[in-house]
Order: C-alpha cells, then sequence, then structure tokens
C-alpha cells in the first residue's frame, strides 16, 4: 500500500485507535518552542475544529447505533439490518483512500471539505429517507465522509503541528471519543424518544458546519506539498485506489448474497464476492497477513478478530435489548456507552503493566477471554428471559474492558515488529483490519437475522447465530494471540 493510502486508512477506527500520521512540520511552526500549546495562538481554532470533527464522527457512529433497531422497523429495513451498519463501514474504506491521494496532490483543506459536506449529505439524506434503501444511500455517503474526516484529522497534525505537540493532539482526538461514549447513546435514545429517530441527524448538520468552520480556514492556511515526480508504479487497475474498490465492491456483494433466497443466485455470487475482494486484500497488507504469519501477519489477525467480536457483537445489543426484552431505546444505549468507557479503562490498565514482548502476548490472551466472558453475559441477559435484561450492560462493560487490554497490547507488539520502511504499511493495515472485520461481520450478523425471518424464525435465532459466531472468533483470538510474536530462533 502506498504512503498515501496509509495516511488515510489511520484513524478509522473506535476509542484509542493507534494514530499513525506523521510528517514534517510546516515552516510556519518548525522553529517554535515545547512551551506552546495546541491552543495557542493560530491554532486555537484548528484543535478545536479538529476535535469537534471526531466526536460528531464519535457521536454519529454511537448514536446512530442506539436508534437503528427503530429506523429498521420504521422503513421496514429489519431484513436487512446489518446494511445499516455495513453500508457505513464498506464506503469508509474508499473514502479514506480516495481522501488520502486527494490530500497528497492539492492539500488537506479541499479533502477535509469534501468529506465534511458528504459526511452532511449523508446526514440529510437518511434523516429525510423514507425507505429503507434510501437510508442505506445516506448510510453509505456518511461513510464516505467519516472516511475521509477521520484520515484528514489524523494527517493534519503531521502538517500543522510540530513534533513536540503530536502527542498531545494524538491524546486529544483519542479523548474526543471519551465525552459521545458517555452522553452519545442517551443523547440520542431521548431525542429519538421525544422528536423521532430523524432528529438525530438533523443535529448533525449544526456540529458539522461549526466544525467546518473552524477546521478549514486553518487548513487552507498550510502550505500545499510538492507534486511528485516520481512516475505511477503500474497501471491505474493495480493501484491501492483499485485494490479499495474492489475489496469494497467483493465484500458488499458477499453480503448481499446472503441476503438472497435463490439458491442458484446466492451460492454463486457468495463465491463471486471473495473472489473479487481476497486478491484485493492481499495487494493492500504485508506479505504473510492472509496466511496469518507469526508476528505482523498474526497482528493484524488479531485486529481483524477483536474488531469482529466486539463491534460484531456490538451492533446487535440495542436491537436485543428493544425487540426481544422491550427495552427503551436510551437504557439499550447504555450497553454502548458501558463498553466504550471500559475499553479506555482496560486500555489503561494494560497501559501501566506494558512491558517484555511475552508479557503482551498474555494480555492480548487475557483480553480475549475477559471479552469473551462480557460477551456471554451479554448473550445470556438479551437472549434469556430469566436474566434481567440490563444485566446485558453489565456484561458489556466487562467486554469493553477485555476489548481494551487485548486492543492496546496486540497494536503495541504488531507495530513494534513493524520494519521502519513498513511502519505506515502495518499500520493502515491495522485499521483497515478492523474497518472490514466491523462491516463484514455486522452484515452477517444481519443476514442471520433477516434468513431467520424468511424461515417463520425471530430476530432471536438470528441472534443466537450472531453471538455463536462473535464467540468462536472470540476463541479463535484466545488461539492465535500466542502467534503474537515469532518463537525464538534456534
Amino acid at each position: 500500500m502506498s504512503q498515501e493510502v496509509n495516511q488515510a486508512v489511520e484513524g478509522v477506527g473506535g476509542p484509542l485507535a493507534p494514530p499513525g500520521a506523521d510528517g514534517s512540520p510546516s515552516p510556519a511552526t518548525a522553529g517554535e518552542g515545547p512551551a506552546e500549546s495546541v491552543f495557542s495562538g493560530a491554532r486555537r481554532a484548528l484543535t478545536l475544529g479538529v476535535v469537534l470533527s471526531v466526536s460528531m464522527v464519535a457521536f454519529e457512529s454511537l448514536g446512530v447505533a442506539t436508534v437503528l433497531p427503530g429506523i429498521a422497523d420504521d422503513l421496514h429495513g429489519l431484513g436487512a439490518y446489518g446494511w445499516g451498519l455495513s453500508a457505513l463501514m464498506l464506503a469508509n474504506i474508499v473514502g479514506t483512500v480516495v481522501a488520502g491521494r486527494a490530500a497528497d496532490r492539492g492539500g488537506p483543506a479541499r479533502s477535509m471539505a469534501a468529506g465534511t459536506l458528504v459526511f452532511a449529505a449523508g446526514c440529510a439524506v437518511a434523516g429525510a429517507a423514507v425507505s429503507w434503501p434510501l437510508f442505506l444511500l445516506g448510510r453509505a455517503l456518511q461513510g464516505l465522509g467519516v472516511g475521509a474526516v477521520m484520515s484528514m484529522a489524523y494527517t493534519v497534525i503531521g502538517l500543522a503541528y510540530p513534533e513536540h505537540l503530536r502527542a498531545r493532539m494524538f491524546a486529544l482526538l483519542s479523548s474526543a471519543w471519551t465525552v459521545p461514549s458517555l452522553i452519545g447513546p442517551v443523547i440520542a435514545g431521548t431525542l429519538s424518544g421525544l422528536a423521532g429517530w430523524r432528529a438525530v441527524f438533523l443535529l448533525m448538520l449544526p456540529l458539522i458546519a461549526v466544525a467546518a468552520a473552524l477546521t478549514l480556514p486553518g487548513l487552507r492556511r498550510l502550505d500545499r506539498p510538492a507534486a511528485s515526480a516520481a512516475a505511477p508504479a503500474g497501471p491505474w487497475w493495480r493501484s491501492p485506489l483499485a485494490a479499495s474498490i474492489l475489496l469494497t465492491a467483493g465484500t458488499a456483494l458477499f453480503l448481499q448474497a446472503l441476503l438472497l433466497k435463490n439458491l442458484a443466485l446466492l451460492i454463486p455470487l457468495a463465491l463471486a464476492g471473495p473472489a473479487l475482494a481476497v486478491p484485493a486484500l492481499r495487494r493492500v497488507t504485508p506479505a504473510g497477513t492472509l496466511g496469518l504469519r507469526a508476528g505482523v501477519g498474526a497482528g493484524i489477525g488479531l485486529r481483524f478478530l477483536l474488531c469482529g467480536v466486539y463491534f460484531g457483537s456490538e451492533a446487535f445489543l440495542p436491537l436485543g435489548l428493544q425487540e426481544l426484552r422491550g427495552v427503551d431505546a436510551s437504557p439499550a444505549g447504555l450497553g454502548l456507552s458501558a463498553g466504550a468507557i471500559t475499553w479506555v479503562a482496560g486500555s489503561a490498565w494494560q497501559a501501566r503493566r506494558d512491558g517484555r514482548a511475552q508479557g503482551r502476548t498474555g494480555s492480548v490472551t487475557l483480553g480475549f477471554a475477559v471479552l469473551l466472558a462480557g460477551l456471554a453475559v451479554m448473550a445470556a441477559a438479551v437472549l434469556a428471559e430469566a436474566v434481567p435484561p440490563l444485566v446485558a450492560v453489565a456484561g458489556w462493560a466487562v467486554g469493553g474492558f477485555g476489548m481494551g487490554i487485548a486492543f492496546n497490547a496486540a497494536t503495541t507488539d504488531t507495530l513494534e515488529q513493524a520494519p521502519a520502511a513498513q511502519q505506515g504499511l502495518v499500520s493502515g493495515s491495522l485499521q483497515l483490519a478492523q474497518t472490514l472485520a466491523t462491516g463484514l461481520v455486522s452484515g452477517i450478523g444481519g443476514a442471520a437475522v433477516a434468513t431467520a425471518h424468511r424461515h417463520g424464525a425471530t430476530t432471536r435465532a438470528g441472534l443466537v447465530f450472531t453471538f455463536a459466531l462473535t464467540a468462536a472468533l472470540a476463541l479463535a483470538g484466545v488461539l492465535l494471540s500466542r502467534r503474537l510474536r515469532p518463537a525464538p530462533a534456534g
């Protein structure tokens, strides 16, 4: 994967996604001293705008997940529920790549402006949608915008801030998920109950306008990157952009095939999807990734498994509580808040005990085990009438703590093993694995719910399959964690 794609893909994920943007300070900032703050002088508006941009993405992510069951019910979309998340995540892949390449050619201002505009358009389309397909179109537009906004948020740090301020900005962007994690699901659930789910999307529009007004003027003052004189490495159809589009299209084709009733169509299309996606994935990840080679390849595989378990399960927590247990949207969203908060706590706990590589491997195993335990408690509370439904919130708090432990340890160890010349490639591949896992597992779970309904079963049957799938992924993670470090030679 080229360097611009590595930077574009970086930072797409959830809380504490490891930043990888880098670059030289601009001439205007290179000589400034270490006493300077990210909020001082001309940077104040830019810092506030970038942090607000990340916060609005976090709020949208957690808020829409909370009210998505009600939207699907209102727009008759339960039969394709998984696409409510997969459409955004898959479009996200293309958005990050396109924005990264455009930023390298003309600077980040145009990419951020375009991403913000597309994200706003997606919110407007989704909020005004009168059918599920139109809503999914809005979600796809949101995904394109989110990919551009998040990739530019991290890229801008390397361009607009001197080296001694970058760590502070990375920390601010991580913390920008904290407040939305606390209040996003509750606000979205309450707003949906009082004014309808469309208000959740309309609320985003003024936030987007404020973020753009703060961010774009500062970005326009940055120097444009020097044009590269290097010749293209090959034909356009072998470029990272083409590979990202093929990966997205192949994954989308596979997920859509799972929703078909006709087996004569389902089987060939389900095979054609991976036939497109797998070669494209191989071209944009380090050698050994698909074979889970011990070391970096296994580390990227662990990121895929972690995010498949966590986000693939979490996507169906509000649906299960609302559809099966009769819980309102606001309390159903508490599970999302609990998981996000304990993710931060688990990450902080792991950071304090971080040490030898062997210790990190043990932490990844422990984190997967704790995540699996939390998933079991959450699933029992969603599926079993005998268990109080809000026990699911406590279960997902346990799961979030395990996610924080494993995510932090696996990411740190994987990046430490990456050769200096491949830091960007490995960092971008980790984020790509996260985005792909979230979209893929959520889509498979949505297909399971749709299949259950098609055969006269209930949502419960589809969720049993989904939670069993994510539990199997967690068990696979426990076993694969041993490969995070290659066996010592000799």
